[in-house]
């Protein structure tokens, strides 16, 4: 083998002290990976061919610039990637909450300050960490804000495999923790990728309450709880709605079944802590919050980015759904004729279902 050069020396040396600068951080992992994403953009034109992406228009627009990380931003030539823990403890037990029908059930990535402004000031203090060593550095970073492949990148960086509910998954880890990236013009040494670790189990495929995983590693987003109630902003169809239980913010059923989850650690940092007891809250509470309350207390939470009239939506389902009380039928009726067709919609389904359970 050729001997390694001066530059490939000091980028070794580099590529390890980014390693130790992401732990100290609050990263409990990071990898760093080439720009070759042919393999996923193979997937991701198929995913996108069986329209399994619903209206999140977004997905397609970029065309190439999401599996090509040097067409989003000229220059890159590798990718620093990174996990973080979130789940959130002290915090309600998710499947206590799942089986009380008068609670709402918020994903548990959503309990506490939004991740996206937590991980971008951390990842902005590593590159310029990164800078001081290497001034030529030029980079970008990146918190699911614009069109990146970020668990196909996650899996080529070494930090996890995809598994079958289409989650990155480690073997030490779980699932339970973000991701995010920078992109940087640094010829540094990549991290080799994990083979995957699921073997026959499909116990993320049988637990998926609307039947959303369709085939191993293939999520139809028109199916899924997390999109119905987070990225759809119209009707939610009537064929999922009691499926969809309690779930008022995203869906965590096929976490919470995966047996590598067994493995995963609290998270250590403070912005995710539960607010406002969103891990375990009554219905009626969170219905009854006018539009004040609902920005005041979502107030640095990606909840609040569905908007007043979806979380209301997404309550009435829950309420439809809950055990019959005269008090869910009245709380439902005050908010008829106010916020538009669409909520009022739904609120007549709720009833509709309340009065069925009599």
């Amino acid at each position: 083998m050729p001997a390694e050069t001066e530059e490939e020396y000091k980028l070794k040396i580099l590529a390890s002290q980014i390693k130790d600068w992401g732990n100290s951080l609050g990263f409990q992992k990071t990898g760093i990976t080439d720009v070759d994403l042919s393999q996923a953009e193979s997937h991701l034109t198929d995913w996108l061919k069986n329209n399994f992406h619903g209206d999140m228009q977004y997905m397609e627009k970029h065309g190439t610039k999401r599996s090509r990380p040097d067409e989003l931003e000229p220059g890159t030539i590798r990718v620093i990637s990174v996990r973080m823990n979130y789940f959130p403890e002290p915090s309600a037990e998710p499947w206590s909450v799942l089986n009380s029908g008068n609670l709402g059930y918020v994903s548990r990535y959503a309990l506490g300050r939004d991740y996206h402004k937590v991980m971008r000031k951390k990842l902005q203090r590593l590159a310029y960490l990164i800078e001081g060593y290497a001034p030529e550095l030029q980079h970008r970073v990146f918190v699911d804000s614009a069109p990146v492949l970020e668990k196909a990148i996650a899996e080529k960086a070494g930090l996890g495999w995809i598994g079958k509910h289409s989650n990155l998954l480690s073997r030490e880890a779980g699932s339970w923790f973000f991701l995010g990236e920078i992109y940087v013009n640094l010829a540094l040494p990549i991290d080799a990728e994990i083979s995957s670790h699921c073997g026959k189990c499909n116990a993320c495929i049988d637990e998926c309450p609307t039947k959303a995983i369709v085939a191993p590693f293939q999520v139809d987003a028109r199916r899924c709880i997390s999109y119905l109630t987070i990225e759809n902003k119209n009707k939610i169809p009537v064929e999922f709605r009691k499926a969809m239980g309690n779930r008022i913010y995203g869906c965590d059923d096929c976490q919470l079944v995966c047996p590598w989850n067994k493995f995963s650690e609290p998270t250590s940092e403070s912005d995710y802590s539960v607010r406002h007891s969103l891990d375990a809250e009554n219905l009626l509470t969170l219905f009854r919050w006018d539009e004040k309350t609902f920005l005041k207390n979502t107030e640095g939470s990606p909840v609040r980015r569905i908007g007043y009239t979806s979380w209301l939506r997404n309550i009435s389902v829950a309420l439809g759904n809950a055990p019959y009380s005269t008090e869910i039928i009245d709380a439902l009726n005050t908010k008829k004729n106010i916020h538009g067709k669409m909520l009022d919609e739904h609120i007549d389904w709720a009833i509709e279902q309340q009065n069925s359970h009599c």
